[in-house]
């Protein structure tokens, strides 16, 4: 049987809720939170994805042939009255759902859609990813990821007398990997090296811990040619001395790269001294990045001058021509972190942070009871 959600004594249950997860944990993260926040009866519904599609991107479709069946909940009437899911596979299941219930499952998708956005009644997107504004399009400032302080305070207890003689300051880098448009080059390994270097030249210790996507070369590097004082861990799946959270409970700063959103915010989150490391942009990205910027400026906010006409015309033209490009723009999350005093670039000292991180969750929330008032 799928697990049921969290109930709320005071919820209406006039709606019936199915969440859709898969195996990427720090998605199902965004919409599990979401569901958390709203306090409302809800069923889980896990799909296992198959190869080629785990890393494949097959084309946004009502369809389930990219699941294995066998090993995934059953999909099966009742059919639901909202669905809530995340990521471009798992929205392939929603929008399934919502053919076999004759069009009146209702989709609630966090992040960035992947092909129409019809099908979907509310799209939560947060400041990387660059679309057109719609009725349908929720903004929020960062992704729907909250940190599990338990697990961080648990951890932080069973590694602090391992952690306890490091010199200090104790700075956790942690390191994520290539992903469209940057790169992890030789280049970056240098430079993470160098990072090391300053912190033990600071009188403290580098700890380093790295990710599924950090490439191996990278990794053989890094172990080989970090300074005396360095720790290192290398990742493995469900190796049981991963220092990731008690590095979160105990280090006194960070240095993350850039390209881990996930990474980033939750060390944001926990009001710790950060500093952004970006990866940079292949030949390709660069020229890419054109076109990412150009989505930013197409789709900010107004601002109260002649550049808003300018840019709903072109909105408008875009729109009627289907051009309007969609995409992620990462570095908008650094900068939303560093302009709010909550980060600062790789290379220097790294302060404590001076403000306050956002809390979209309230809003967000307004917005699905709003969208549940009227299934209702």
């Amino acid at each position: 049987m799928p697990d049921e959600g969290p109930l709320s004594p005071a919820a209406s249950t006039a709606s019936r809720i199915w969440l859709i997860v898969g195996d990427r944990l720090g998605d199902n993260a965004q919409a599990e939170n979401l569901m958390a926040g709203l306090g409302l009866p809800f069923e889980r519904r896990y799909v296992r994805v198959v190869d080629p599609w785990v890393k494949g991107k097959p084309k946004v479709i009502p369809s389930l042939h990219h699941l294995d069946l066998d090993t995934s909940d059953e999909l099966a009437p009742p059919w639901p009255d909202i669905v809530v899911t995340v990521g471009r596979r798992l929205s392939m299941v929603a929008q399934w759902v919502r053919e076999q219930s004759g069009g009146k499952t209702r989709i609630i998708l966090v992040g960035k859609p992947s092909g129409p956005t019809n099908p979907y009644s509310l799209i939560i997107t947060s400041s990387e990813v660059q679309m057109p504004p719609a009725g349908n399009v929720h903004r929020i400032s960062l992704p729907l990821l909250r940190v599990d302080e338990a697990r961080v305070q648990q951890a932080a207890e069973e590694w602090r007398e391992r952690m306890a003689g490091f010199p200090r300051p104790l700075v956790g880098v942690l390191i994520g990997g290539p992903t469209n448009p940057f790169v992890f080059n030789r280049g970056v390994t240098r430079r993470l090296l160098e990072i090391a270097r300053q912190v033990v030249a600071r009188g403290g210790t580098p700890y380093f811990t790295t990710s599924p996507r950090t490439p191996p070369e990278a990794t053989a590097a890094l172990k080989r040619d970090l300074p005396a004082g360095a720790q290192f861990f290398e990742w493995r799946r469900a190796a049981p001395d991963n220092p990731y959270h008690a590095l979160l409970g105990l280090a006194d700063e960070f240095v993350v790269t850039g390209e881990s959103i996930s990474m980033l915010v939750e060390v944001a989150k926990l009001g710790r001294p950060l500093a952004i490391f970006p990866l940079p942009f292949g030949l390709w990205g660069k020229v890419d990045q054109y076109r990412r910027r150009a989505a930013r400026w197409l789709y900010a906010p107004p601002e109260g001058n002649g550049m808003d006409s300018v840019r709903s015309a072109l909105r408008v033209v875009g729109q009627a021509l289907h051009l309007l490009p969609r995409t992620r723009d990462f570095t908008a999350v650094h900068r939303l972190l560093i302009d709010r005093g909550l980060a600062v670039p790789a290379g220097g000292a790294i302060p404590p942070p001076r403000g306050e991180v956002p809390n979209d969750m309230p809003g967000v929330v307004s917005r699905v009871r709003e969208l549940l008032d009227q299934e209702a």
